[in-house]
């Protein structure tokens, strides 16, 4: 289900800017240029998980951002930072792989896989870890993020929690 829309979605991006027209050029290339400027922003945030290294974050990311947890709303760039150190000093070979990225002048669309080693923190047994997830940040105009969502695959967050998925309680 997840592979069918995010096919339909790419499917209609490229649709959709295959079929500008000369008269959009101009404003194709201020886009084409907001949307690369996003895409660093968010390379330099997913590099600072990697690394620990969080100097980086206030250059792209704006004091009002929000990150939309499931378990609440994160707000400030300090609680940005706070969570990228727990997750380095917690997860310290944390790797992330960018598998695909697209952008546009408001928001980055990228697909991630993540792996390294659980210390046990966290509610995660230790051990390693492999997770895939669709991150969506939304940017202003400055190309500092502002809002955050991850959509983490339920089979890798259940393998990462050494559960079983629940059984599906629709089928009888």
């Amino acid at each position: 289900m997840k592979r069918s829309i995010f096919a339909i979605s790419m499917a209609c991006y490229l649709i959709f800017t295959g079929c500008n027209s000369e008269t959009n050029k101009t404003a194709n290339s201020q886009e084409n240029s907001q949307a690369q400027k996003n895409i660093a922003a968010f390379k330099t945030v997913s590099d600072a998980f990697q690394s620990g290294d969080v100097s980086k974050v206030d250059s792209v990311v704006a004091d009002d951002f929000v990150d939309h947890t499931d378990h609440g709303d994160v707000k400030g760039k300090d609680s940005l930072k706070a969570g990228i150190t727990m997750m380095h000093d917690n997860f310290k070979d944390m790797k992330n792989e960018l598998v695909h990225i697209v952008a546009d002048n408001d928001y980055v669309f990228a697909w991630m896989k993540m792996s390294g080693t659980s210390d046990g923190a966290m509610g995660m047994p230790p051990g390693p870890f492999n997770m895939s997830a669709v991150d969506v940040v939304k940017f202003n105009n400055e190309a500092k993020a502002t809002e955050h969502w991850s959509f983490i695959d339920p089979n890798d967050m259940m393998k990462m929690m050494n559960q079983p998925m629940p059984k599906d309680s629709t089928k009888k």
